[in-house]
C-alpha cells in the first residue's frame, strides 16, 4: 500500500514553518493542527515588527490564508459559521493554491507600508487569550452541549 506524499508548498511560508505542517500531517494529526504552524509563524511576525494586524482575528485569518495556499488541506468554512466573503475567499485560496505570478513591486511595497502602520499589541498574549474566550464561548453558546438531552428534561419533570 503506497503512502501519499505529502507536500507543501513553500512560497509564502518559511521553510521551517513548512517541515513542521508536513510532519504534522505525516503523522495523521488534523489540518487544522497544521495550519496552527502558518498562525504562529504570522503572530512572529507582527510580533517582530515585519507587518502588524488590526485584530488578533486577523493575524489568524491571515495564518490561515497561508497555509490554504500553500496545500493543508483545510476546508471552506460551513454557512452560518463565517461570512459569505470569507467563504468564497478561502475556496478561492484552496483552489489556486500558491500564487504564480508575483505581485507587483509597487504594490508589494504598499501593503507591507500599510501592514507595518498596524498595532502590534494585536498579537500580545492578552489580546490572544481574549480572542480565544471569545471563540470558545461563542463555540459554547452554538454547540449542542447547552441543550439538556429529551430523556433528562422526562426525568426531571417526573421528580418535581
Amino acid at each position: 500500500m503506497a503512502r501519499k506524499s505529502i507536500k507543501l508548498s513553500n512560497k509564502t511560508a518559511e521553510q521551517g514553518t513548512v517541515k513542521r505542517a508536513e510532519a504534522d500531517l505525516r503523522r495523521g494529526k488534523s489540518a487544522s493542527t497544521a495550519a496552527g504552524e502558518f498562525v504562529r509563524e504570522e503572530i512572529e511576525h507582527i510580533r517582530q515588527g515585519k507587518h502588524g494586524a488590526r485584530s488578533a482575528k486577523q493575524a489568524i485569518a491571515i495564518g490561515l490564508s497561508k497555509a490554504r495556499r500553500a496545500g493543508v488541506p483545510l476546508g471552506v468554512p460551513k454557512a452560518g459559521r463565517a461570512s459569505e466573503a470569507t467563504r468564497k475567499s478561502a475556496a478561492r485560496e484552496l483552489s489556486e493554491g500558491p500564487k504564480k505570478t508575483a505581485v507587483s513591486k509597487k504594490r508589494s511595497r504598499a501593503i507591507t507600508t500599510a501592514l507595518k502602520h498596524e498595532s502590534r499589541s494585536s498579537v500580545s498574549k492578552r489580546a490572544l487569550s481574549t480572542q480565544a474566550k471569545r471563540a470558545a464561548a461563542k463555540r459554547k453558546a452554538s454547540g449542542p452541549a447547552t441543550k439538556p438531552a429529551p430523556r433528562r428534561a422526562a426525568k426531571r419533570g417526573k421528580k418535581r
